[in-house]
């Protein structure tokens, strides 16, 4: 867990660091960095330097002689926690090294596997990932008769929101059931039931998922007076970045580590809380000068990223917020174009406009990996992709699988898990299944014979296969008898494992076994740089890798991002445009006025804060229902609440089909007379029999006109459809 990357080399630690060049700070940085003892709440403004500020924090604590190995650095990634060691081991000696750096669920893992004793968990547990834990609660639904045909019950990922909820936001899973969701209120002794199962299944079989990872630290601080002792003498010293992020559990976890001394800086801010769903708790920050009395509070409000008219609009948007620690982010560096507010027609008139600028943008010499289109949901950019698709753009959108999460890779790393923790019946199950002819029942019952064994795989030795699945099963019992050799490395365990499951594997995805070998590849490449099989399959729990979609792609760097604001959240671009800003939509129309609405306004602030030169807000003024009739919209109220000055409001003045825009001092609802005469025209031609072109569904036949602006296209490959004529984008064939 302990992130140490460095050169190990006698120059490199012999060597003076340079003395640390505290005027490279500005006032408010330093103020930070050179803080004495006590508690201190940094409030870092989006680009306001707060990882420059965390990194020269550790550096100014070990010149004043603070001993590294008692300086706790906690973060939300370990991408974040290694890049801070790193730059901070170039101001110092290299004496970061024995700094104590991770995100808050790697740390658990250490010291869990130190001090789990204490509370009766052996150092070897295995960390389940969420679809393991969505796989538990399916075997414990089956098992208790609470799924099967007919039978009504909430789904494996909706059981495991609730219980994870529940963990998350310290409260009765009842209160989860009635505050969010009141129709599954009938099925509450069910789920406790289920509760308690799956909770005596983690211990037995030796598992954790994330949530045991802090509910356990915390225990362990809170029921273990040895434990506390030592874990609470070992850290002087403690950092926390992106507090706003932090759930109960986790600020109760930095409350308890930081009782002997309160010596802890945390650093986040305030407006970029958005992470509710996740458990997440925005009033730990705002409490924080309560739970720790004394605490200095500074603020960091000069902004290295925006423009200064970004950073205006911005600071409205914010300013409006209920509850807030008031700051005003400003930039030295002058000049700046004012962010545009665009109404378009509808989401189609949107997409074109958008994608009409970016290419003005690239006439500019902006690269389309500089440009991002963030939105609420995922499925708000599907007009998008189609206007993307329909002009050769090439794109990225973001949040696929983790590549640990795909079932081939879960497979091979079933065999690595049972290593290290025999007792691991979720990753044994899925081994049998891989043999031929043994199904769930028969799997069951070889788990039964070895589950209260001392040694399983030994146990599993003496278990007699029937003849249908003996051949399978010996060349299993081979594979763990090669796997137990001692002095093996996790790569040599690597190719035992592919010389077994290789065939299986070809058998089981024979449709696209090929390209799921290039994943395989990714993890004995990745499985190369570690010594020991722990860390390794630690690390592919807590911090899975992507999957690498741009092997072979050499134009990857040049693609366009889409994404969701969630993702988008620590990254910035050139130029940003932020889709869908309509009332109803954003804030979702499901927000009450309270946190949920206050959360819904952070969540612009964080998508306009992208942005570094350009930020363009649009929202379509005409919205297609569930009963897919249309309806006028508003734009956003998180809007309308900016005053005009701060923007540049844009306006259609031709025909839906072309991007022609002018500048308009204010107003929405506007329809040229040309718009109207465009689409009476587009009407008369269109005539059953014609053969058109989609971006999407490709050529077909028109079939029908059912009404105003609607048609209904035969389509080659995919039937029958209606569309919408201003969507459509339709181009005549013939």
């Amino acid at each position: 867990m302990q992130y140490s990357l460095f050169p190990d080399d006698k120059k490199a630690r012999s060597a003076q660091p340079p003395a640390l060049d505290y005027d490279s700070l500005n006032d408010s940085q330093r103020q930070a960095v050179t803080h004495g003892s006590g508690p201190v709440l940094v409030i870092a403004g989006a680009g306001s330097g707060k990882t420059r500020t965390l990194v020269y924090r550790m550096a100014h604590l070990i010149e004043q002689n603070i001993a590294p190995e008692s300086i706790l650095l906690l973060t939300f990634t370990r991408r974040s926690a290694q890049e801070m060691l790193q730059r901070a081991s170039r101001l110092t000696d290299q004496s970061c090294r024995r700094v104590v750096g991770g995100t808050f669920h790697a740390t658990a893992n250490m010291l869990l596997r130190q001090h789990g004793h204490h509370l009766g968990f052996g150092a070897g547990f295995t960390i389940i990932d969420r679809s393991d834990a969505e796989g538990i609660i399916n075997l414990l639904k089956s098992s208790l008769g609470f799924s099967g045909a007919g039978k009504r019950f909430p789904s494996k990922r909706m059981i495991m929101n609730l219980l994870s909820g529940s963990v998350n936001k310290v409260i009765p899973l009842e209160d989860i059931v009635y505050q969010s969701h009141p129709h599954l209120i009938e099925f509450v002794d069910d789920l406790h039931r289920i509760q308690e199962e799956y909770f005596q299944f983690k211990f037995n079989h030796a598992l954790m998922d994330y949530d045991d990872l802090l509910t356990n630290w915390q225990r362990l601080l809170k029921e273990s007076k040895a434990a506390r002792e030592e874990i609470t003498a070992r850290f002087n010293h403690i950092l926390v970045d992106e507090y706003q992020d932090t759930n109960l559990t986790q600020a109760a976890i930095v409350r308890s580590m930081a009782n002997l001394h309160n010596n802890v800086m945390v650093v986040g801010d305030d407006a970029q809380s958005i992470y509710s769903f996740r458990g997440a708790d925005f009033h730990n920050i705002m409490r924080f000068p309560e739970q720790f009395p004394g605490t200095s509070i500074v603020k960091l409000e000069e902004n290295y990223r925006s423009t200064q008219p970004i950073l205006s609009l911005t600071n409205s948007i914010i300013a409006q917020a209920q509850e807030k620690f008031t700051k005003t982010l400003f930039t030295k560096s002058e000049g700046g174009q004012k962010p545009v507010i665009y109404p378009a027609k509808n989401e189609g008139g949107e997409a074109r406009f958008i994608v009409e600028t970016i290419k003005k943008l690239q006439k500019d010499d902006i690269p389309l990996n500089e440009i991002a289109v963030l939105f609420r949901s995922g499925f708000h950019s599907y007009k998008l992709e189609m206007e993307l698709t329909s002009h050769g753009f090439d794109y990225e959108k973001r949040g696929g699988l983790k590549l640990t999460e795909s079932a081939h890779i879960k497979d091979v790393l079933s065999f690595f898990r049972v290593l290290v923790n025999p007792w691991d019946h979720l990753s044994w199950n899925r081994i049998l299944l891989q043999l031929d002819k043994v199904g769930p029942k028969t799997a069951q019952k070889i788990l039964a014979s070895i589950q209260n064994s001392d040694e399983p795989i030994a146990e599993l030795t003496k278990y007699r296969p029937a003849p249908a699945w003996k051949k399978g099963f010996e060349a299993l019992l081979t594979l763990l008898g090669k796997q137990l050799q001692k002095g093996l490395t996790p790569s040599a365990h690597f190719d035992l494992i592919m010389e077994y499951y290789e065939p299986i594997f070809e058998k089981i995805y024979y449709d696209d076994y090929p390209k799921r070998k290039k994943e395989l590849d990714q993890i004995q490449s990745l499985i190369s740089g570690y010594g020991d099989l722990q860390s390794f399959i630690d690390d592919t729990a807590l911090d899975p890798p992507e999957l690498d979609k741009t092997e072979g792609d050499d134009n990857s760097s040049q693609k366009l991002i889409l994404t969701t604001i969630h993702s988008a959240k620590g990254l910035e671009w050139d130029t940003v445009f932020v889709l869908g800003l309509a009332e109803g939509r954003f804030p979702h129309q499901n927000s009450t006025p309270g946190e949920q609405w206050e959360e819904e306004r952070r969540l612009l602030y964080v998508a306009a804060t992208r942005a570094k030169k350009q930020v363009y807000l649009t929202y379509p003024r005409e919205l297609m229902t569930p009963d897919r009739k249309f309806k006028r919209a508003d734009m956003s109220p998180f809007l309308r609440e900016i005053s005009p000055g701060k923007y540049e409001l844009k306006q259609e003045t031709s025909s839906f089909s072309n991007s022609v825009f002018t500048n308009r001092s204010s107003g929405s609802g506007f329809h040229s007379s040309g718009m109207k005469k465009q689409k009476r025209q587009a009407d008369e031609e269109l005539y059953p029999g014609m053969t058109v072109r989609h971006p999407f569904f490709g050529p077909g036949q028109v079939k029908n006109i059912p009404g105003p602006r609607r048609v209904e296209v035969s389509f080659d490959r995919h039937g029958d459809k209606i569309l919408h004529l201003d969507y459509a984008n339709l181009e005549i064939v013939s």
